[in-house]
Order: structure tokens, then C-alpha cells, then sequence
């Protein structure tokens, strides 16, 4: 979307030169001037063939309301592979998470029990063999072998223990932290994603005229070239030039009224910028004759409800309050 000046019927030169006296038949407080519009270009950042085109110059359009669309198709695809992209991640992280399933949970559950009934049997064995040992009923190998076999029951269930405890755990810090990581990536594809396939739609950012339509529908349009010109109400304002003895006068804020030829009434507009540049006309000295036709420029805003019903370009009569 761009904005820019509209100023239509006069030219530099000679409109300076026209409006140096800049009064009125009946008022030295009468000037002429002409009203402007800045208009608004609304543009996609994307390029695509103009698939539908949804306004008409000439047409009075609402703020959100639907300008133009064009084509999208390619974008709606990458949406749709980017959400599943981003489900399989969201996947992959949960499962790190959660850590492994109630089945395989249960089974280590499972192990860890027998391998406790194991190491009761051993440490029983092992008393027995002691016993026996004492009365020299078997050798010393014999007993050894018993508190061997005591000792490695007593590792295996150790060992299945925290087999277990890591299985309820679930995936490691560092793997967990990367999945983190491909999540936020993928959920940033996937708006990149539907933000250009969004900027395939423009909407009206603001009430307005529709000033023109710059394509038709089934023309290619380049990225950031404008497709509709809007004009906002507000946009409307008033220009006029003073004579530089007159601008002393002149006050930011100050009120003025405009009046045209046809026009049922006037309007008033607030004075809300004064050049501080002098135009003048040939030849280009600043003596004591020609300070007098020094002309400064001066604009003057509307209300919304009167800017309304004014049209850029029509000459006028500015009357200084």
C-alpha cells in the first residue's frame, strides 16, 4: 500500500503566477486555491495472477472490505505442508516426553520382580551354603560361587531398576531441547506460510473512493505494484497560496472557508501546514518590487463528513477567518 499526492488542473509556474494577487473580487482576505487529494495504493508484497477483482471505480468502500485476490494456489499448498510438518514435530516431541509406552513399562515392571526373586533365592542359597561351610560339609569354591552368584542377582536388579526409572523418564534433556526446537521452527514456517498465502487478499485499510482500478482479472501483476487507488475521505484537503505580506497573519490551527463555483455551501477546514518556502515568478531577484509577489503555500484540512462531498481538483475560493 502507497500513498501519494494527487494534485490535478494546475501546474507550477503557472499556477503561481496565476495566483499571486491571490484575492478575491470582493476581499483582501480571499484567496484562490484548489483542493488535493493523497491517494492510497493498495498492493500485495507477492506477485500472482489478478484471479478476482472485487471493486469498480467510482464504488464507496468500507474499511476490511475485500479489494482484490489474486491467484494463491501454490501458497495454499505450502500451508498445508508446513501444518503437517509442524504435526509431525509436535509428534516427535510428546512422544520424547511421555517416555515409553504402558506395555513396555510394564515389562521392565515385570523384569525387575523376577530379578528380585532371583537375588531372595541367592541370598537364601548363599545362608545355606555358609552354614555349611562352617562345618566343613563343602569346599570353600562352593561357597564362593553362591556369594557370586548373590552378588550378581543383587547388580541385575539394580540394573533393572534404573532401566525402569529412565523409561518413565522419557527422552533426554538434550533430545527433548532439540524437538523443542524443530517445533518453533515449524511453527514458524507455518506462518510465513499463511501470511503469504494471506497477502494474496487485500482488504481495505480504511473508508474511501475507489479512484481506479490499474488491472484487470486474468492480468499478471508484479509484486508490489498497486492494484486499486482509494481515496480516503480524509484525504481531502484544501491548497492555497498567500502573498508573503499576508503570511504574518496566517496561524497553524487557524480556520478558513471554501467555497466553489455550484457549490451549495461552504465549507470550513483548519489550517494545519504553511510552506516555509516562497514561490515566485521570474526573474528570480529578491528586490524591493518583487517581494510582492512572494507567495507561500497553505493547506488546510476538512472534516470527514465534509471532505466527503468534495472532489480533488476543483478550484476554489479560500476565505481567511
Amino acid at each position: 500500500m502507497r500513498l501519494r499526492t494527487g494534485t490535478i488542473l494546475f501546474g507550477g509556474w503557472a499556477l503561481a503566477a496565476t495566483l499571486i494577487a491571490g484575492c478575491g473580487p470582493g476581499s483582501a482576505d480571499e484567496f484562490q486555491g484548489y483542493l488535493e487529494g493523497e491517494y492510497v495504493y493498495v498492493a500485495s508484497p507477492l506477485g500472482g495472477a489478478l484471479s478476482h477483482l472485487a471493486v469498480a471505480r467510482g464504488e464507496e468502500v468500507k474499511t476490511g472490505q475485500l479489494l482484490f485476490a489474486l491467484e494463491r494456489g501454490s501458497e495454499a499448498d505450502a500451508v498445508q505442508q508446513a501444518e503437517k510438518n509442524l504435526t509431525q514435530a509436535r509428534s516427535q516431541l510428546d512422544d520424547l516426553r511421555k517416555g515409553r509406552r504402558p506395555t513396555e513399562i510394564a515389562s521392565l515392571e515385570a523384569q525387575v520382580q523376577r530379578a528380585r526373586a532371583n537375588l531372595e533365592l541367592a541370598e537364601a542359597e548363599l545362608t545355606r551354603r555358609q552354614q555349611l561351610g562352617q562345618s566343613d560339609t563343602i569346599s570353600k569354591e562352593e561357597l564362593d560361587q553362591a556369594r557370586a552368584q548373590r552378588d550378581a542377582d543383587r547388580a541385575q536388579v539394580a540394573q533393572l531398576a534404573a532401566d525402569l526409572e529412565t523409561a518413565k523418564l522419557g527422552g533426554r534433556e538434550d533430545a527433548i531441547r532439540a524437538a523443542e526446537a524443530q517445533v518453533a521452527s515449524q511453527t514458524a514456517a507455518l506462518a510465513r506460510a499463511r501470511w503469504s498465502f494471506d497477502q494474496k487478499q487485500q482488504f481495505a485499510p480504511t473508508n474511501g473512493l475507489v479512484q481506479d482500478t490499474l488491472y484487470r482479472a486474468g492480468e499478471w501483476v508484479a509484486a508490489g505494484n498497486p492494484v486499486v487507488e482509494l481515496l480516503p475521505p480524509t484525504n481531502v484537503k484544501v491548497r492555497f497560496f498567500v502573498p508573503q505580506a499576508v503570511l504574518p497573519q496566517i496561524k497553524a490551527g487557524q480556520t478558513v472557508s471554501v467555497a466553489f463555483d455550484g457549490g451549495a455551501r461552504s465549507y470550513s477546514a483548519t489550517i494545519n501546514y504553511i510552506s516555509t518556502e516562497a514561490e515566485y515568478t521570474p526573474p528570480v531577484i529578491y528586490s524591493r518590487q518583487n517581494r510582492s509577489k512572494l507567495v507561500y503555500m497553505i493547506e488546510a484540512a476538512f472534516s470527514p463528513a465534509d471532505a466527503a462531498e468534495l472532489r480533488p481538483g476543483q478550484p476554489v475560493d479560500v476565505e481567511v477567518k
